[in-house]
This record gives C-alpha cells, structure tokens and sequence, in this order.
C-alpha cells in the first residue's frame, strides 16, 4: 500500500500529474485516495462490480467513489471550458466571444445601431435572478466548499511559473483535498432547516457574486466606452438578485412569519458585514495625502460635517492627518458599524448616525468618487471606490430582495375568514367579486383597523404586515413581489391587493390609495396559461390595480411555470402554451396601456424549462423582453453557474448580454401563419400522447414502483415536503420528484414523451409537403428548433434496456407491460421523427461535444444504475429488520446522489 494520506506523488507519478488533463488530474488522485482508504471501493472505478447483496455498507463506499468520480469529471470538464474560452479571448479578443457584452455592442454598431438607442436599451436593461430552494441540490455546502476549494487548486497549477518542488506540493495539496472530500459525509442526516437554507443562498454571495457583480458591471462600461465612447459615461446599475428563500411559503409550513423575519436579518448582516470589509480594505489602500494633491474645496466643508457627525472628529482626524479621503471613509465606516449594530442588537456605541437605508450610502460614495476624480485620481476612483459603490447599488441592505409566495387557497381562505368576521356572504363569485371591489374602495379607520383578526387570516395579514415593518427597519427594497401560485381568476389577485390593504400595504394620496406591493400572479398549468390573458385584461381595468401598476413603474409583472406546465402537457405542449401566453399577454399589456413582463419560473432540468441561456432567450416571442428579465435560479442550478467565480461571471454576463441582444435586434416577426398552424397540430397531437399515458390506470403504480419516487423523500434534500398530501395522482405531484425520478430510471419522460407521436401524427395527414414545412421550422423557427434540439439532447440519456431493468421493480405484470410498452413505443416513434427532421442519422449527431461528455460517464453510469435497481429491491424488502434497511437505505442514497452527479442534474 502507498504511503500516508497526505503523502506527495512520487517522482514518476508528478510527471504524468503534469502532462495530464484538469480532468484526468483529479480522477487520478481520486484514485489514488479511495485506493489508500477503501481498496474495494477503489475498484468500482476500474469497472470491477464490488459488493454483495449481503455487503450493503460496501457498496455503499463504492458509490461514494462513484459519486465522487462523477463530480471531478464535472469540476474537471468546467475548469477546462472555461480555460479553453480564455485562450479563445486571448486569441481572438473579448469581443469575439459569444455571450458578451463587447460582442453585442460591436455587432450593433456595425448595424448602425444608433447612440441614442443603446443609451434607451441600456437605461431599460433591468436583470434578476431569483435564488430559490428547491429541493434539487443534492450536494451539501461544506461538498461546495470543498469542490471550491479543488476548484482553485486547480487554478493555481495553471501557472507555469512554479518550479518542480512547487508544483510537487500543489499537486500534494490538491490530493489532500480530495482526501477530505472523501472522508466528509456526502448525505444530510436530517432536513434542512429554512435558516440553514438561507445561509446555503447566502454562500454564493460571499463567495462569488459580490466580487463578480463589479466586473460584470464594468464590462459593460467597458464595452459602451470602446464602441459607443459618445454614450454618457454612467451606466447604472442594470442587475439586482432576488430570493424565496425564507419567503416561499406555498406547501411549506416551515416558512413562518418569524422564518420570514429572521431570513430579512441574515440577508441584511450579510451585505452590511460585506461593505464593512470592503471599506477596510480600501480605508488601507486610500493613503493619499492631501499635500499630493488637491482636494476640492467643497469635499473638505463636507468632510468637515461629517466629522462632527461622528462624535469623535479630533480623534479621526489625529489618526489619519492630512489624509482626507482616509478620515471621510472613516466617517463611513463608522456608520456601517452603527448600522449593524442596530441590526444585531437594536442599538449601537458608535455615536456616528446609522444609515436608514443603502441610498445614503450610496450617495457618500459617490460624493467620494466625485471628490477622487476632480482632484486628479480618475483612475483611482474608477478601480477602489466605483466597484463597493456599485455593490451598494445592487446589494443595497438587503442582499437578494426576498419575494412572498403564497398558494391562492390561502388567501382565499383569509378574505372568506374576514367576510365572515364581518357577517358577509360572499358564497356567489358575483357576491364575492362585488365584496372585494367594495372592500378595496372602502378607507381604513382606524377602529376597524384595530378590529380582531380571524385566526385564518391571522398568518397571511402577520406577513404581510411583516413587509410594512422590515421595509422601515432594513431597506425600501428589502422585498420583491408577492406571487400568487395558482391563481384561477381576477378575484385570487384583487384578495391579494385586499390582504396587503388590511396589512398597511396601501398608501392614500388625497384619498386616492394604491398598493406599494407588487402583486404577481403565477400561470402554471396548460389550462392556467390559456385563460391567463383573459384574467388579466379584466385585472388591468381595475382602477385601483393600474394605480398601483402605474405608481410601482408601469410594469405589471406575470409569472409563468414551465415545471407544472410540463408535468401537465408535456414537452412540446408546455413550450408551445408558455410562447402563445406571452405573445396574448403582451398584447393584452399594449391594449391595457401597461407594459407587460415575464418572471420565468425555470428549473434545471430540460423538463423543468432548463434550457440553454442565450438561445432560451432568443427563442422568447416578440416584444416579451423589451430588456426585462427576472427567472429563478433553483438548487443545483445555483451551485453549477455561481459556485465558481468563473461561472458566475460567465453566466451573468451571458445572461445580461443575451437579453440586450434580444432587446437591440427590435422585435422579431411573429411566427408565419403556417408554422403558427403546424405547431397547433403537432401540441395537439403530443398532449393527446402525453396524456394518455399519465392517465392511464397503471401509470401512477409504475411509475412508482420503477423508480426511487418514494424514496427521494429521504433525501434531506430541502426544507419543504416532498409531496402535497398523499401525491397518489400526478396533479398532487411535485414538479421536482417528477422529473427528478424520471432521471434516475433512465426514461427521462418530462424531456422528449409525445413529440414522436406528434411528428407522426403530422406528417401521416400532411405526407412530404408537411415534412417540408417542418424542416423548414427546424432551420427558420427558433422555439421549434429549441424544442427539436432539446429533446435529442435528452434523448442521449434514455436507456432502453435500463427502462426495462426498473421495469422489473413493478411487481405487476400487466401494468409492467402496458407503460413500458408505450414508453417503447413512443421512443422509437421519437427518435425516428426527429430524425427525418433533423437529417441525422444518429440522434444528437450535431453535439459531438454532449456525445462525448454523456459516452465517457456511461459505462459508470450503467454500473450505478444496476447497484441501484437490486438496493431498491431489498429495500423494500427489508422491512422486518430495520437495522437492514437504514444500511440498504445509505447505499440507496448514495446512488441517486451518484447518477445526479453523473448528469448534473437532479430535478
């Protein structure tokens, strides 16, 4: 056996390190460690089957080594992208590579594209991702460290400039991090808790995005200055983040007021606690002596008030003489501690004023920006002092704003509970629409104010009161909207307006009152998304909703959910209802006179809406971005684009220069009559397919007897419950298991089921001149081209002859045949259908680079996959001996941890 754990390379084993891959480097050290602590697991990675059906703690340890692979693979195959777009950019220039903001300005301005114009779309330009907790991150944040950790390693033995005996240690250091990797616990032993979440959201911030948001908003000034240098200088800040975390209530009892309350306090300690070390460090670099230049005689009557300010001016100004850009930041800092101490404990020992909210901070630094450049350190200014100001813009107090979800039920119940509190019958929806209109228009005095709350609406009011009191105390920006899941009717969104009226949300202007709360509601199902432009035409004239629309910026945000849509209508049925949505709604916003815009409520699987960033957004129909783009960040999705520095950059800036794109290109034609016709036929078609199999009588008994459905719940994988109710139908399902189970047996439904039949049914009517149209749709039609593309992609991850392996989980033999029989069916119906489309011969032909990532992890893969089948099988059957299934069940779940690292994906 090798030497300690920690024990450096030897000689011949370094100068293969050297020469190898990122990639190979870690799957050989990987080895190297698991050989060293676990021999027999060490031997699953060279293709050997370990373990018995006896030996589940084994197989366990063999797993684990799996898993791991899978996970360096990945970590590997990343560093090595984003190594390969760096010599690109070196090799060609930043405004060569795709997805950048220099690209899209340089390729406007050889359109022509006037000055005026990019200073209008800059200005509009307006970002927000929205971090969620969706329970689809499967890895824990000390993995995430850990990984970060490998992540930088691998950084550092980029360099050339390191001698042997350095480079030796590096790799050394790089091994013993993947020690440790292999000797933490890979699974949480219990739930999350929402505050453990929180700080799980909090990490990537720390860790990432407040030092990426500064470049990513410089690369923009950049780009602007190098192709557009007559555009006015300041570009504001165009990116802000949101989070439900702590504020997502829908199916989570977890989320309580109090949770609410406490998430606000941990996201406002998170920025401020940020901005107090970033003024250390540049309280640190800003030596400069006044006696080297001169400082503005205005900033020096300003530096004098705010010394007196502080309440210790002699001593500030005795600790940095004559350096007064040193006493004034001094004079910051000092309100930056007050203001957590407020925070923390509701007083403070500075005497310094605290700051009441980030716009005063802001302006302090730009007070300090402007004194830096007309004393002559332009420069300066721009490199220390613009990049914390700019954090302060986007950060503010509050790090993420935090939206309210809560289920339409809720607050129904709560405006039932109230109308009965006040001997209303509102049983009619024409009594209850005339009682809310009533309501809305009626002041508040304040004996009703202070009447007693019915205890159903007790929780609902207490959080939104809680938006009033936390806006006060923290920051005007400290919340986003609240979204309203499930919304059926105008009545579910003016409840809403009335719970935010009983909550002190309204303001009264002369007697004319409008809600300061944004109200969102969310279409999630195929039926919700057709009726949505009919509920909203009739919401949008409501005097006191366009008040408040109008009084809030002019904008009325929708939601829209591809999760639920597809687990309702499939694939292309989703897709083709999710366009048709937002092409009536932004329509019916034009009629209305008020802008209409999108939060798009995607996952990260291509089931769940997960499709690539830039062409996801040129493929949105015309006229739904118009520089506007909030979507939601879920689970591992999270970890994947933001855990690393590289990637969160990368992907913000594809982010914000893709919606730029889209916003100068003006707005694309509508699809032709005859593809608008054709993909009419083929949605209806493929929902008939898709929902003849999830209602067939056997699905739901299939489905969860061959796959690991009821024991993702044991996963621990977030706050939330895993199921609504019993979840014995697939509308009481969530979206997550759904597609989460699906990946793991390998049928990968939600991706690619009814397409085939789709294609089929099309051109059996339609003959050769219905294939012409649709291969004219594939080279001209974005969406359908998405659609196309996507769905081969997923197809590389459907294994037939493993679909059949899980089959055979299902003790019944008929319902074992029916579904898998159509499942068969409608596979090859697909493949072949996509296909005579696309002019392949093989499907995904055209990623050569996916082929390849999905076929080098594929002989692992099936070797998990088969471990995993026999570990469901016993334990289910282990339920006599329970000390027999809690070590069957740590084996189990450390193969669906291992095939969610292997795809990437969870749900």
């Amino acid at each position: 056996m090798a030497g300690s754990a920690g024990a450096p390379p030897s000689a011949g084993a370094g100068d293969v390190l050297a020469s190898a891959t990122p990639a190979d480097l870690l799957l050989t050290l990987l080895e190297s460690v698991v050989r060293e602590r676990h021999p027999e697991a060490a031997a699953a990675l060279r293709g050997e089957v370990i373990g018995g059906p006896g030996a589940p703690r084994t197989v366990a340890r063999a797993l684990q080594a799996q898993g791991l692979w899978f996970q360096m693979l990945g970590l590997g195959e990343q560093y090595m992208a984003f190594r390969a777009r760096r010599q690109a950019e070196t090799d060609f220039g930043h405004d060569q590579m795709g997805g950048t903001f220099a690209r899209v300005l340089r390729e406007a301005r050889e359109r022509g594209v006037s000055t005026e114009t990019i200073e209008a779309m800059i200005a509009a330009l307006h970002i927000t991702p929205v971090v969620t907790a969706h329970p689809t991150e499967a890895k824990r944040v000390t993995v995430l460290e850990k990984h970060r950790n490998i992540y930088a390693r691998l950084d550092q033995l980029e360099s050339n400039r390191w001698t042997p005996l350095e480079r030796a240690a590096l790799e050394t250091q790089l091994r013993n991090e993947l020690d440790l990797l292999w000797l933490t616990g890979e699974l949480r032993l219990q739930k999350p808790t929402v505050e453990q979440e929180v700080a799980w959201g909090l990490y990537f911030f720390a860790e990432n995005l407040f030092d990426t948001v500064p470049i990513l908003q410089d690369r923009l000034v950049r780009a602007v200055h190098d192709y557009y240098p007559e555009a006015r200088a300041d570009v504001r800040a165009f990116l802000e983040f949101g989070s439900w975390i702590g504020g997502d209530r829908d199916g989570n009892p977890s989320v309580t007021t109090e949770v609410t309350r406490k998430a606000t306090r941990s996201y406002r300690l998170a920025s401020l606690r940020r901005y107090a070390r970033r003024l250390s460090m540049l309280l640190r670099a800003l030596s400069i002596s006044q006696d080297a230049v001169a400082v503005p005689l205005w900033f020096q009557r300003a530096l004098v008030k705010a010394l007196a300010q502080s309440g210790d001016a002699a001593l500030i100004a005795q600790r940095n003489p004559n350096e007064l850009f040193r006493q004034y930041l001094t004079f910051v800092q000092r309100r930056v501690t007050a203001t957590i101490d407020h925070a923390e404990r509701g007083w403070s020992e500075t005497i310094a004023p605290r700051y009441a909210d980030a716009d005063d901070l802001v302006a302090d630094l730009l007070l300090l920006e402007r004194a830096l450049r007309e004393s002559r350190c332009e420069q300066l200014a721009h490199a220390l002092v613009a990049p914390l100001r700019r954090e302060a813009e986007v950060f503010r107090f509050s790090t993420a704003r935090l939206d309210l979800r809560e289920h339409a039920s809720i607050l129904r119940g709560a405006a039932d509970a109230l109308a009965a509190a006040d001997a209303v019958d509102i049983a009619t929806p024409e009594a209850r629409r005339a009682w809310l209109v009533t309501e809305l228009g009626s002041p508040r005095t304040p004996e009703r104010t202070a009447r007693p709350v019915p205890a159903a609406a007790a929780e609902p009011l207490s959080m939104l009161r809680t938006v009033h009191d936390v806006r006060n105390e923290v920051d005007r920006r400290a919340f986003g909207s609240l979204i309203i899941s499930n919304t059926a009717g105008v009545d579910d969104v003016l409840t809403a307006y009335l719970l935010a009226k009983e909550a002190g949300l309204f303001f009264d202007a002369a007697g004319v009152e409008r809600c300061t709360l944004p109200i969102v509601p969310l279409f999630e199902t195929i039926a919700d998304l057709r009726t949505a432009p009919a509920i909203m035409r009739s919401l949008l004239e409501v005097p006191v909703v366009r008040r408040s629309v109008r009084a809030l910026g002019g904008t009325q945000e929708v939601m829209i959910g591809y999760s639920d849509s597809n687990k309702d209508g499939g694939f292309l049925t989703s897709n083709w209802e999710l366009s048709k949505a937002q092409t009536k709604l932004t329509r019916v916003g034009a009629e209305a006179g008020v802008a209409i815009s999108f939060f798009h409520g995607r996952g990260g699987s291509v089931g769940r809406g997960g499709t690539p960033t830039g062409r996801a957004i040129a493929a949105q129909p015309a006229g739904s971005i118009n520089g506007r783009m909030r979507l939601t960040e879920q689970g591992e999705v999270v970890s994947y684009k933001f855990a690393t520095r590289d990637a969160a950059l990368y992907q913000l800036e594809l982010l914000g220069a893709s919606v730029l794109q889209h916003a100068l290109e003006g707005h694309p034609d509508e699809p032709r009559p005859d593809f608008t016709e054709a993909m009419e036929a083929l949605s209806g078609a493929a929902f008939a397919a898709y929902r003849g199999l999830v209602e067939h009588p056997a699905f739901f008994a299939y489905y969860s007897a061959a796959s690991p459905l009821e024991e993702l719940a044991l996963l621990n994988l977030g706050s939330r419950p895993a199921r609504r109710a019993s979840a014995r139908a697939l509308a009481d399902l969530r979206a997550i298991p759904w597609v989460f189970a699906w990946t793991q047996n390998r049928h990968v439904v939600p991706g690619w089921y009814g397409i085939g039949s789709a294609i089929g049914s099309f051109l059996s009517i339609r003959g050769d001149r219905g294939a012409a149209i649709l291969r004219e749709m594939f080279d001209t039609f974005p969406l359908f081209r998405l659609i196309l593309d996507e769905a081969e992609k997923t197809l590389l991850q459907v294994d037939i002859d493993l679909c059949r392996a899980y089959a055979e989980l299902v003790p019944d033999l008929a319902t074992r045949h029916a579904i898998l029989g159509l499942v068969e069916a409608e596979h090859a119906r697909t493949i072949d259908g996509l296909l005579r489309i696309s002019g392949g011969t093989m499907i995904a032909q055209r990623f050569s680079l996916l082929r390849g990532r999905i076929d080098r992890r594929l002989p692992m893969l099936e070797r998990v996959h088969h471990q995993q089948i026999e570990l469901l099988r016993r334990f289910r059957a282990a339920t006599s001996d329970p000390e027999e299934r809690v070590a069957y069940l740590a084996a189990l779940l450390l193969s669906i941890n291992a095939i969610a690292a292997g795809f990437g994906t969870t749900g």
